[in-house]
């Protein structure tokens, strides 16, 4: 797949919806080395220009469209992850115990613990009026609310969903769109996509048997440290 990351080839949604069904897993940005990203695949000038062409757009259109799962699940960065490889790597890649136990034992922030809870009873929520609902709106605490959203996404709590409207008190659009998020579960389970049936150890051999002849050995090696896979 080396060949494919250095060429600008991927025109199209449907295009680069085949790759990632392909691959499993593709990161929005260059990350994993000899494995292709979004923007390693599409040409520069098509980004941010609003079109149907516009790769940017595409990274809301994947969860939008039940096809894969987007958020920031590695390393703090963007990636997207198929439907079909979604359940084995939620259960190679995600906690065993509940956010609940993860704070009572000292491996998750208070912030965090809330931002859970308000998405968990307001599924899609978005960005502003999250942080709104955690009280957590004022400028100080910014820095706070994005780690938070990160941890969550890297711990596979929540997925982002898509980006929506901002509105005015009177309804009416204002600003750019906000991303909205909901728990990964209520994702699947909208989107059609079951849990993976076995173990922790288990996903991680379906994950690489499906690797296996589509990703580069070194592009295997490293997530494989990453995510602390043996």
């Amino acid at each position: 797949m080396g060949s494919l990351e250095s060429q600008e080839s991927i025109t199209t949604f449907e295009e680069m919806a085949e790759v990632v069904a392909k691959l499993g897993i593709v990161p929005l940005a260059p990350m994993i080395p000899g494995h292709p990203s979004v923007n390693g695949l599409t040409l520069a000038e098509n980004w941010h220009t609003g079109s149907e062409l516009d790769p940017w757009g595409w990274r809301v259109r994947f969860p939008g469209e039940g096809l894969a799962g987007y958020g920031k699940f590695i390393k703090k960065k963007a990636v997207l992850v198929s439907r079909e490889w979604l359940p084995a790597y939620l259960a190679a890649a995600g906690s065993p115990q509940s956010l609940e136990e993860r704070y009572d034992s000292g491996l998750a922030t208070r912030e965090a613990l809330t931002l859970l809870q308000i998405i968990r009873e307001h599924e899609g929520i978005e960005t502003r009026q999250l942080r709104s609902m955690a009280d957590m709106k004022a400028k100080e605490k910014k820095t706070a609310f994005d780690n938070a959203v990160t941890e969550l996404q890297g711990t596979l709590d929540i997925v982002i969903s898509g980006v929506k409207q901002r509105l005015n008190a009177d309804g009416e659009p204002n600003g750019w769109n906000s991303t909205s998020f909901e728990t990964t579960g209520h994702w699947m389970s909208e989107a059609g996509i079951g849990s993976f049936e076995g173990s922790r150890e288990e996903a991680v051999e379906w994950l690489r048997s499906r690797m296996d002849g589509s990703w580069t050995p070194e592009a295997v090696a490293w997530i494989s440290k990453a995510l602390g896979w043996k």
